[in-house]
């Protein structure tokens, strides 16, 4: 029987996704096989595992830290909301259907013995399971029917910490409040506290602690400090708090349209990582004043977040920024959105919509969705500046669920040779006639290092500015040094050993 914990909060963006994957760092370096598991993950940010399952980019970056592959069991359900009351449900890595929040809140019952099922197969071929809550446990409209909080950590049979984020504000509320509502079996289950995002001197805190541990007979297991760490987030609420927000002058300033339903933001963190690129997210179309690159990104409901960009002058202010010569770039939705039509009966309700037409290229979309891994190399005459990128080798994963097909005006961008590890043959994406424009369904582009680079410098040379002599830039390398960065603080700042007992505990209480 497999050791397990699970990470639960006292509400949303507590800090819960990044300290699961530290844990299963701290397991890893310890020598254990651990893994990490949620099951029910609603997040726009999505990735494809090695045999072409989508999954929530949480639980990748997760496995990442655990150095493992990712495994579709580690997030048997997906919802991808298509709308402020719909999502798309994804269940064991392949779309199901569409569901509004009441009818699969009826349908979660349906659910319990298959996640179940899926957690035991996870957890048979691993020492350790970090699992992963959502939202707060003291959600009590939806305790009936819980699936991904105490509901869980009752399938698993596992023990309970609880996350309170102290920058928000009322930490001590949170806590205390969340044990609170539980029901008497739920508050035995947890554990300890973290407390977490802590800024200033401990000793202030000091008192507190001791008291929220007299209130609720839980102990506070450590208070981690306010890290800065670049580790992917589950969701773009990241973005609402300004945490991409790059006021210090770089070479290169690069502009992501912030769209509604944004799907993958993190495509752009390699891109935030490099040295001398600025990157923004823009929710206003004069921000795009005197960006060196525009990127469309992936959109989850292409058709509406287009019809934004036309109503928020967006689409205005990039057509004036090609006219000047500058370049932009779409990535999945964002591609499909450059073209010169969409036709849709699937995604967004909406029959069809022209394109900004940027390329010529036409969408139409189709029922069932692409989700592959692929790998390939860019064509040898790409038009323009980006020829800086040619025949240079790309991996990346592909989600969509539209067809898009080039016309005469536009050049191939990548020749692809392999999906889901298998031999294949097949062009992807388009670039302009003009070389200022490109398109490409490929997300994790800029986790290419010499892809960025060749892409960067060909806009430095644009500037007058001399290519960038400093070492390639290794975004895999980076990250793993960010783990390690993050484990190294938790064990200083957490009483690991402390975590390590509460598992064996609760497995031999289990064996009696």
């Amino acid at each position: 029987m497999a050791l397990a914990v699970m990470i639960q909060g006292t509400a949303s963006d507590v800090g819960k996704s990044v300290l699961v994957a530290g844990l299963c760092r701290i397991f890893a370096q310890d020598g254990l096989s651990v893994a990490p598991f949620k099951s029910q993950n609603m997040a726009l940010n999505s990735g494809i595992t090695p045999d072409g399952k989508e999954m929530g980019r949480a639980q990748i970056f997760q496995a990442e830290a655990a150095g493992i592959a990712p495994d579709v069991r580690m997030n048997p359900v997906l919802l991808k909301p298509t709308s402020d009351c719909k999502a798309q449900v994804i269940l064991m890595g392949k779309v199901a259907t569409n569901m509004d929040a009441v009818t699969f809140h009826n349908y979660k019952p349906r659910l319990r013995s298959q996640i179940q099922e899926v957690y035991r197969s996870l957890a048979a071929g691993h020492e350790v399971m970090v699992l992963e809550g959502a939202g707060s446990p003291a959600e009590i409209n939806l305790r009936d029917r819980d699936i991904v909080n105490m509901g869980m950590a009752e399938l698993a049979e596992c023990p309970v910490i609880l996350v309170a984020d102290i920058d928000r504000g009322g930490v001590f509320a949170a806590i205390y409040g969340t044990i609170a509502l539980l029901a008497e079996h739920e508050k035995r289950r947890v554990k300890g506290v973290i407390i977490n995002k802590f800024r200033g001197d401990k000793a202030l805190l000091y008192s507190g602690v001791e008291q929220i541990e007299a209130l609720t007979g839980v102990p506070v297991l450590g208070v981690m400090p306010w890290l800065k760490v670049d580790l992917e987030d589950e969701d773009s609420v990241v973005l609402e708090r300004g945490k991409y927000d790059a006021d210090t002058p770089k070479d290169l300033d690069i502009a992501v349209i912030q769209l509604p339903y944004m799907s993958n933001f993190t495509d752009f963190n390699a891109l935030a990582a490099q040295p001398d690129v600025r990157l923004r997210y823009v929710s206003q179309a004069y921000e795009l004043q005197g960006c060196d690159l525009v990127i469309l990104p992936g959109s989850k409901n292409t058709l509406s977040d287009l019809l934004w960009v036309r109503k928020s002058g967006f689409e205005k202010a990039l057509l004036a920024h090609h006219r000047k010569g500058g370049a932009v770039l779409g990535i999945c939705g964002g591609y499909q959105m450059l073209g010169e039509h969409i036709f849709d009966a699937v995604e967004s309700g909406l029959d069809e919509m022209p394109g900004i037409g940027l390329l010529d290229v036409v969408t139409r979309f189709a029922s069932e969705k692409t989700t592959t891994r692929v790998a390939g190399k860019t064509l040898p005459a790409l038009p323009g500046f980006f020829n800086a990128c040619a025949v240079l080798s790309l991996e990346g994963y592909e989600i969509h669920m539209g067809e898009t097909q080039r016309g005469a005006h536009v050049e191939p961008f990548v020749r692809l040779s392999e999906c889901n590890a298998q031999p294949y043959d097949s062009l992807d994406g388009a670039v302009s006639a003009d070389g200022n424009a490109l398109g490409t369904y490929l997300h994790g582009v800029f986790d290419n290092g010499e892809f960025t680079r060749a892409l960067l410098n060909g806009l430095r040379e644009r500037k007058g500015l001399k290519a960038w002599e400093g070492e390639l830039f290794d975004y895999q390398q980076h990250k793993h040094q960010q783990f390690d960065i993050l484990a190294s603080a938790m064990r200083e700042h957490i009483d690991i050993e402390s975590i390590y007992q509460i598992m064996r505990e609760h497995q031999e209480q289990l064996c009696i």
